[in-house]
């Protein structure tokens, strides 16, 4: 559209609709990075405002305002943290890009989530790695130092291998705790239909008892009964028992909140369903701009603290003494 904007002898004239060298119209930017937000691609985009406002969108348009989140992502992802943090949720989720070498193949983002001292969610951090490596872990911890972390109280973890090892490097007075929910997916995977209504049940007896010794107890329990069949389930959570009884050295109230991982969990149903459109990704940037999109989107539902906070919090002071700001 050609506009002719009208012009007086000094120059003092100043349009109100549409801005002297304005190209787009207000929040118009807005509104496409929201539809990119939300997981569609350069040509749903370029569909839905043709059919919305008449208006043809070029790919490059669309580039063009989604390469300003570059600068914004970097700088979110670099920002200065709190430096101690009650609880640390730590998941990975798998995306599919192309490497250096051109060929596509799966990447895992890690994804930190911390929950601060007045009970409210904030991500932390978001990594990218073809890799689990010894290398990678080490970036990872040195990245949340650098940034002011200093100190982590209890950090839930998924199993994955070299996660709590490289907690422990970092920060070795940290509790570790394995989230329950990934043990129990993990070990239904050995399971057939029609059993494993009963063996979750079962292993729900071992997480849910009241002590250590109450849990030990149930375990073997479950393997007496189980091991014929599955024996694979009670030998691997007897390899990570140390990590799997942390919650039975707090109170309830600090164990109701570092219970499971259904904090990041959430956070990746949101980036699951951001990036379902999305089959792969031509580099790493990409990936993690349209990630840092679904975080932003998710985090503005993050306005209540954590349930039964303020009890957490105390049990915390005392469990912690010493660790605690007092500020």
């Amino acid at each position: 559209m050609q506009l002719r904007t009208p012009r007086d002898r000094n120059g003092t004239f100043e349009p109100q609709l549409v801005a002297k060298g304005q190209r787009r119209l207000d929040g118009f930017d807005e509104k496409i990075l929201t539809l990119y937000a939300k997981g569609m691609t350069t040509r749903d985009i370029q569909d839905l405002v043709q059919e919305l406002y008449g208006v043809e969108v070029s790919p490059t348009l669309v580039s063009e305002i989604t390469a300003d989140l570059d600068a914004e992502a970097t700088a979110w992802r670099t920002r200065r943290l709190d430096g101690v943090w009650p609880i640390v949720y730590l998941d990975g989720i798998v995306v599919h890009m192309r490497g250096d070498n051109g060929r596509v193949s799966p990447h895992t983002m890690y994804v930190a989530i911390g929950v601060n001292l007045q009970g409210h969610k904030e991500l932390l951090g978001l990594w990218l790695s073809e890799t689990e490596g010894a290398q990678f872990w080490l970036s990872c911890r040195t990245d949340l130092k650098s940034r002011g972390v200093s100190d982590i109280f209890v950090v839930c973890v998924d199993g994955r291998s070299g996660f709590p090892e490289a907690i422990r490097a970092a920060f070795p007075h940290t509790k570790v705790q394995l989230c329950i929910v990934h043990l129990v997916r993990a070990a239904l995977k050995y399971v057939m239909d029609k059993d494993s209504r009963e063996v979750a049940a079962d292993l729900k007896t071992i997480y849910q008892s009241a002590t250590v010794l109450e849990a030990e107890e149930a375990l073997k329990k479950f393997a007496t009964k189980w091991d014929v069949k599955y024996p694979t389930i009670a030998k691997q959570w007897r390899l990570k028992w140390t990590d799997i009884i942390t919650p039975f050295e707090f109170p309830a109230p600090i164990r109701k909140a570092i219970y499971t991982t259904n904090a990041i969990e959430s956070v990746n149903r949101v980036i699951r369903k951001f990036t379902r459109n999305r089959k792969q990704y031509p580099n790493a940037e990409s990936a993690l701009k349209l990630v840092y999109l679904a975080i932003h989107e998710a985090s503005k539902k993050w306005i209540m603290p954590t349930a039964g906070w303020k009890a957490a919090l105390n049990h915390f002071a005392i469990v912690f003494e010493g660790r605690m700001p007092t500020g």
